[in-house]
């Protein structure tokens, strides 16, 4: 017999549950990669798999409040 992790994922959240999911960490991962480009492509497609405003903007929100290195504020005249 078989396990398969990524089927039984799916039976307990549900196609689009897990659809929407995993477009919501792929746009949390554009983010934090600071691959901007895509972001407007990963929203939509969140959406297209039942994401709502909300859903959006958690991440948006997650991210700002995340401690990544590359968007830590620093004084460049500080000596």
């Amino acid at each position: 017999m078989e396990n398969n992790i990524l089927l039984s994922e799916e039976q307990a959240l549900g196609r689009d549950q897990l659809l929407k999911v995993t477009a919501l960490l792929y746009f949390k991962e554009a983010l934090v990669t600071q691959k901007f480009e895509t972001c407007r492509e990963l929203v939509d497609a969140a959406k297209g798999a039942g994401a709502t405003q909300g859903d959006i903007s958690t991440v948006i929100a997650d991210y700002l409040q995340a401690e990544v290195p590359s968007r830590r504020k620093t004084n460049r005249f500080r000596l």
